[in-house]
Parts: structure tokens; C-alpha cells; sequence
């Protein structure tokens, strides 16, 4: 009876030993910090920012439970493992949404540089058709300067383009967008006053 008791025991404490000897997933949390990495190599933290946030959080909530593990006398990292894999499943989702992101960004902005030289031509011919009066030649001269500064933009944005910087190129093409139009409405304005006169 002794024995039996004492098997009994001792095979209590062999459980108790191995749940409380459970070692940290260090190698399961070097992967996903690395997989973390590999999101900023895709510039998800730029083009989806909400979506790399959530996986950066999830981490930090992790490596928190990790730690209230380690302080714990009986230490169960099950559910740190399922939090882990959870992250490693998430990251390739969001690098696909990162790339598709990209490549919508880089689409609409050389879109957009085909419309600004689109309204750089017509504002070279609308600025023909401008009255070439006193005042008049200043302004136009004031307005070629600005398309010429408008077009060198558009050689920039092509540039960032090429060297994949797609959200810098978005800036500078909704600012020269901006300012081509803005051109355009004001030549068409003179235009219609001399016309109308």
C-alpha cells in the first residue's frame, strides 16, 4: 500500500516537475519578431499602418504574457505557442495587403502624372490664346515659370516612381495636380473675361 501511495506521488510531482519546467518558445518568438521585420522590408508600417499595428500589438501583448509566465511557479506557455503561430499566420497576409497597397498607390499617381501633362498641354495652348497686354505678359511670364517648376515636379515624381518611393511620388503629383489646375481655371477665367469684353 506504501508503494502504490508512493508511485502515486511520485508520479504527481513528475507531472507537477514537467508543467513547471515548460521552457519560453524563444526560438517560436525570434521567428515572429523576424517576421515582424520582414513586414518594414515590405513598408507595411507606411502603406497599411492599421493592419501592422495590430500585428506589432499583438507581439508586445505576447512577449507580456511571456513574461507573467516566467514569474509564475507552475509556467504554461500554450497559450503564448497560440498566440505566436497566430502571429506568424497573420504576416503574410498583411504583406500581401502591403503589396497590394503599393502597387494601387503607384497606379493612381502615374494616373495622375498622365493627367497633369495632360493639363500642362492645354495650359500651354490656353496661354497662347491669352491676352498679351501689359499686365497680361508679366502674368504669363509668372505662369510659364510655374509650368516649367510644374513639369520639373513631374520629373521628379517619375523619378521616385522608378526608385519605388510610391507614396513621396503621391505627394509631389497631388501638389503639382493642384497647382496645374489651378493655372488652368485662371487662364480659362481670362480667357472668357476677354471674350466676354
Amino acid at each position: 500500500m506504501k508503494k502504490q501511495v508512493l508511485m502515486v506521488v511520485a508520479a504527481i510531482a513528475m507531472v507537477v516537475l514537467a508543467t513547471s519546467c515548460q521552457k519560453v518558445p524563444q526560438e517560436q518568438i525570434d521567428a515572429a519578431q523576424a517576421a515582424i521585420e520582414s513586414l518594414k522590408t515590405v513598408q507595411a508600417d507606411l502603406y497599411v499602418p492599421a493592419e501592422f499595428a495590430a500585428v506589432q500589438d499583438s507581439m508586445t501583448a505576447t512577449l507580456a504574457a511571456v513574461e507573467i509566465q516566467k514569474s509564475k511557479t507552475f509556467k504554461n506557455f500554450d497559450a503564448v505557442k497560440a498566440q505566436l503561430d497566430a502571429i506568424m499566420q497573420a504576416v503574410p497576409q498583411v504583406t500581401a495587403s502591403a503589396e497590394a497597397a503599393k502597387a494601387q498607390v503607384k497606379s493612381a499617381t502615374e494616373e495622375m502624372v498622365t493627367t497633369i501633362n495632360t493639363i500642362l498641354a492645354e495650359n500651354k495652348e490656353l496661354g497662347l490664346k491669352a491676352p498679351k497686354g501689359k499686365e497680361g505678359a508679366a502674368a504669363l511670364e509668372e505662369i510659364k515659370n510655374e509650368l516649367t517648376m510644374i513639369e520639373n515636379t513631374v520629373t521628379e515624381t517619375t523619378q521616385l516612381i522608378t526608385n519605388g518611393d510610391y507614396l513621396g511620388a503621391q505627394v509631389k503629383a497631388k501638389a503639382a495636380h493642384e497647382r496645374a489646375m489651378a493655372i488652368n481655371v485662371e487662364l480659362k477665367e481670362v480667357i472668357a473675361k476677354v471674350k466676354r469684353w
